[in-house]
C-alpha cells in the first residue's frame, strides 16, 4: 500500500492587512531622511546629505572645498558644512537605515513552514515505501495580530527619524557654538596684542626715563612686568584661538587642505534689541524633538500593552488545514482515499497566564508616561533659564558697549589731550589706555556669551544636546589693567 498526505495551509484569507502609511516607503534607499532634512532645514537653516555612493560623496567634497578652501567662513558656513562633512552624522543615518530595513522587513507576512517526510522507506509496498507525508503550516497568532505590529513598527520608524533629526540638530548647535568660540578667542588675541602694544611702548619709555635718572628701579620694573605678563598672556591667547579654531575644524569634519581656512578677527555686533519671545514655553514643548519621541514611546508602550493583553492566554498558535490522501494498491486496482482535516496546535496555559508578561507591560507603559511628564517639565525650565540667559547676556554686552567703552575711550582721549599740553605725565597717559584695553577684553567677552546664549536658545527650542544656557566657556585672558597696580 501507498499512502500520500498532503497538509496545505490558507493563510491569504487570515493576513490581509493594508501597510501604514508610514510604512509604505521603507524599502526606499533613503526611506524617512525627508523629515530629517526638513526639522534641519526649519531649525538650522542647513541642509543636511545622507551620502550612500562614491558620487554624492565626491559631489559633497567638492561643494565643502567650495566652501571653505583659503575662505573666511561664517557660522551659517560652519553649520552648512558641518552637515555635508560630518562622519559622525552619516552613521547617524545609517542607523536610520537599519531601522528602515527592520521596519520593511514587518510588513512582510511570515514564511509558512514546510516539512516532507517519506516513511517506511525499504518496505514492501509501491516503489519501496509505504507512505509520504508532506505539511505547510503557518503561525496564526502571527497573522492575526500583523495589524497591531504595523502600527508598533511605524511609530519606532518615526521614533528612528527624529533620533537622526535630533543628532543633525545637535551637530549643528556644536558647530555653531564652536564657531562663537574660536572667533571670540581669536578677537581677544587680537585685544591682548594691542595691549601688549601699549605696555611695549610703557616698558621702553621707563627704561629711557631709568637711565636719565627720572624714574626709580622699582617704576621701572613695574612697567618692564606689565610687558612680561601680557607677553606671556598673548602667547596663551594665540594658543586658546588655535585650539578653538581646531575645535571648529572637528566639528565640520574637515582634514587635509580643506583645514586652510579662517574665521573673523571679531564676533558680529550686538543686536539693538534681544528678540522677543513671549511664548517661549510653548515654543519648546511644540517643537523639541526629544519630547516628539518620548510620547512616541509611550504610544508604542500603549499599543504594545494592548498587545501583550491579546496575546496573554496563547503565545504560539498554528493552524493546519489541508486534506488526507491514501492510496491502496489492492490486487491490480489502486484505490484512492482522500480526507479533509484541520489541525490546531497551540499551548495550555496551566502554568503561564501570562499575568507577568501583563504586569510587565504596565509597567513599562507607566514608565513611558512618567519620563514623558518629568521630560516635559524639564523643557519648560530649560527654555526659561535659556531665554533669562540670552537676554540677560544681551543686557550685560550692551552695557559693556554703550557705556563703559564709550566712558573708556572718553577718558583715554582726555588724557592724551591733558599729556599734549603737559598737563599729565607719560605713565598716567599709558594707565588710562591700559584700562580702555581691559574694558574692551570684558566687552569682548560679554558679546561672546550672549552669542553662545542665542545659539543655546535655538538648540533648547528645537533639541540637539546639553544645553550651557549660562552662557561662557571659553579661557578668559586675565585683564591687562589688573597688573598695572
Amino acid at each position: 500500500m501507498k499512502r500520500a498526505r498532503i497538509i496545505v495551509l490558507a493563510p491569504l484569507v487570515l493576513a490581509a492587512c493594508a501597510t501604514p502609511p508610514g510604512l509604505s516607503s521603507v524599502s526606499s534607499p533613503k526611506a524617512g531622511f525627508g523629515t530629517v532634512s526638513s526639522i534641519s532645514a526649519r531649525a538650522s537653516g542647513a541642509q543636511p546629505v545622507w551620502l550612500q555612493s562614491a558620487e554624492e560623496t565626491r559631489a559633497a567634497g567638492e561643494r565643502v572645498h567650495a566652501l571653505v578652501h583659503k575662505k573666511t567662513i561664517s557660522a551659517d558656513t560652519a553649520v552648512q558644512v558641518a552637515l555635508l562633512n560630518n562622519r559622525g552624522l552619516q552613521a547617524a543615518y545609517a542607523e536610520l537605515g537599519l531601522s528602515a530595513a527592520e521596519a520593511w522587513q514587518m510588513t512582510m507576512q511570515p514564511n509558512p513552514t514546510v516539512s516532507v517526510g517519506v516513511l517506511g522507506i525499504g518496505a514492501e509496498g509501491l516503489n519501496g515505501y509505504r507512505a509520504i507525508e508532506g505539511l505547510i503550516a503557518n503561525n496564526i497568532l502571527a497573522l492575526a495580530t500583523r495589524e497591531r505590529r504595523l502600527g508598533i513598527a511605524e511609530i519606532r520608524f518615526r521614533q528612528a527619524q527624529l533620533v537622526a533629526a535630533q543628532q543633525t540638530l545637535a551637530a549643528a548647535a556644536e558647530t555653531r557654538r564652536a564657531w562663537v568660540e574660536a572667533v571670540g578667542a581669536f578677537e581677544q588675541a587680537g585685544i591682548v596684542r594691542d595691549a601688549q602694544g601699549t605696555a611695549d611702548a610703557a616698558s621702553e619709555l621707563a627704561a629711557e626715563l631709568g637711565r636719565t635718572g627720572f624714574l626709580n628701579k622699582a617704576d621701572q620694573a613695574r612697567e618692564h612686568a606689565f610687558f612680561a605678563e601680557l607677553t606671556g598672556q598673548r602667547a596663551q591667547a594665540r594658543l586658546d584661538a588655535e585650539l578653538a579654531k581646531e575645535t571648529l575644524t572637528r566639528a565640520m569634519g574637515l582634514w587635509g587642505s580643506e583645514v586652510d581656512y579662517f574665521v573673523p578677527n571679531a564676533l558680529p555686533a550686538l543686536p539693538r534689541s534681544p528678540a522677543s519671545r513671549p511664548r517661549i514655553e510653548a515654543e519648546a514643548l511644540s517643537h523639541r524633538i526629544d519630547l516628539q519621541i518620548a510620547k512616541l514611546e509611550l504610544e508604542a508602550m500603549a499599543r504594545s500593552k494592548g498587545l501583550t493583553g491579546a496575546t496573554r492566554f496563547v503565545t504560539d498558535l498554528e493552524i493546519i488545514a489541508g486534506f488526507e490522501a491514501e492510496r491502496e494498491l489492492d490486487g491490480t486496482e489502486i484505490e484512492t482515499e482522500t480526507t479533509p482535516q484541520i489541525e490546531v496546535e497551540f499551548d495550555i496555559p496551566i502554568f503561564d497566564s501570562g499575568q507577568a508578561r501583563l504586569r510587565q507591560s504596565e509597567m513599562a507603559y507607566m514608565r513611558a508616561a512618567n519620563q514623558l511628564a518629568e521630560l516635559a517639565v524639564n523643557v519648560r525650565s530649560e527654555a526659561r533659564s535659556a531665554y533669562k540667559s540670552y537676554t540677560g547676556r544681551h543686557a550685560i554686552a550692551g552695557h559693556y558697549a554703550a557705556t563703559l567703552l564709550p566712558l573708556r575711550t572718553t577718558i583715554e582721549e582726555e588724557s592724551l589731550l591733558s599729556y599734549n599740553g603737559m598737563i599729565t605725565n607719560t605713565f598716567e597717559l599709558l594707565a588710562d589706555t591700559r584700562a580702555r584695553l581691559s574694558s574692551a577684553i570684558l566687552e569682548a567677552n560679554a558679546r561672546r556669551d550672549f552669542w553662545l546664549a542665542d545659539a543655546n536658545l535655538t538648540a533648547t527650542i528645537y533639541g540637539g544636546g546639553a544645553m550651557a544656557v549660562a552662557g561662557g566657556g571659553a579661557t578668559r585672558v586675565t585683564d591687562p589693567g589688573a597688573a598695572a597696580h
